[in-house]
């Protein structure tokens, strides 16, 4: 018996250590390369196929796209926000202001930090879009924003592989797929009223909304994402983005849409912008508009599969430094600019 106990003792040392390895001598490269063009491809081909019926706001094409963000979650063994297998957050009909909308639902995924489990990192993205016309056309949405909500997917699944091989973040992630975005960005002010994790312990949320596509200012550029809102509440997470970028991807970060005097104000016009207001600093990751955009033609054989994968990889490098750094993120301003 005493020498069962010998050989045993290495054996469980090995996996304790396996377990609890230092983040610092992980390689996120490793894990963001496991984002790649061809899983991205077949999520997409899935989530705007027309089985999905343009996944407006509380439809049954909506609530399939919610299954099947559950099923992956469940599948990359990355638990429910809310416990006991509930990843659904619902939103009550009560909460549109606008039209008769059914009861629909945010779909939120966990992942508890290892030293620092009382902080969170948002990663967020809609997974609703504007359903199906009076003649029959279904509005598959694969840019906007079936393209972020897969991102999103295989953003999980790289902390996911990470925490298998005992590189468990600091801070806890949470994925979350807002609904109701097409109608006001209702499901993501329904999260930031009703926050199932303490916002005053949300140290950023990086929102992806639209990054299959090239908009006609980057036709035959070199890869470029534009970023919206890193400085308007930290200088801190805008360098940290900046140098994130520079050491992994060198992706082109265009600033265009994040002068306040744009006329498109997209600052205020994705989920993010409720977490903004709440003084929790955000990155709004966002290819432009095209001429597919909110028409039937926005279908998943004109994404730019490598290139998106570029643009998820880049999120979670970014995630990755912010939920490993020492010293959560620096609010520099009191509180975010008003909408006009």
């Amino acid at each position: 018996m005493k020498k069962m106990i010998v050989f045993a003792l290495p054996a469980i040392l090995i996996a304790c250590s396996a377990g609890n390895k230092k983040i610092e001598n992980a390689d996120p490269m490793e894990y963001a390369k496991t984002i790649t063009a061809q899983e991205l491809k077949d999520h997409l081909y899935i989530f705007a196929s027309d089985e999905f019926e343009g996944r407006e706001t509380g439809e049954p094409g909506q609530k399939k796209a919610a299954e099947y963000l559950k099923k992956e979650y469940q599948d990359l063994k990355i638990p429910a926000a809310k416990g006991n297998d509930n990843y659904y957050q619902d939103v009550p009909t009560s909460y549109f202001k606008k039209g008769k909308v059914k009861p629909t639902e945010n779909v939120v995924a966990f992942m508890k930090g290892s030293e620092k489990p009382e902080e969170y990192v948002v990663i967020s993205s809609h997974y609703d879009h504007v359903g199906v016309d009076d003649q029959g056309n279904v509005y598959n949405g694969a840019d906007d924003d079936g393209s972020g909500t897969v991102g999103v997917l295989e953003i999980a699944e790289a902390f996911a592989k990470a925490k298998r091989d005992g590189y468990t973040p600091k801070r806890s992630i949470i994925f979350l797929n807002v609904t109701g975005e097409e109608k006001g960005l209702v499901g993501s002010k329904y999260y930031t009223d009703n926050p199932i994790f303490p916002l005053e312990n949300t140290v950023a949320d990086l929102n992806i909304d639209m990054i299959g596509r090239i908009d006609p200012d980057h036709e035959g550029k070199d890869p470029y994402i534009y970023l919206i809102g890193s400085d308007k509440l930290s200088k801190e997470l805008h360098n940290l983005s900046e140098e994130v970028n520079k050491k992994y991807m060198n992706i082109d970060l265009d600033y265009k849409y994040n002068d306040e005097n744009d006329p498109n104000r997209f600052y205020y016009r994705s989920d993010h912008y409720n977490f903004a207001k709440n003084n929790i600093p955000i990155i709004f990751y966002f290819n432009g508009t095209h001429a597919d955009y909110h028409k039937m033609t926005d279908t998943p054989d004109k994404i730019e599969y490598d290139l998106m994968a570029k643009r998820a990889q880049l999120v979670f490098l970014t995630a990755w430094e912010i939920a490993n750094r020492e010293a959560r993120l620096v609010v520099d301003k009191a509180e975010a600019p008003e909408a006009k």
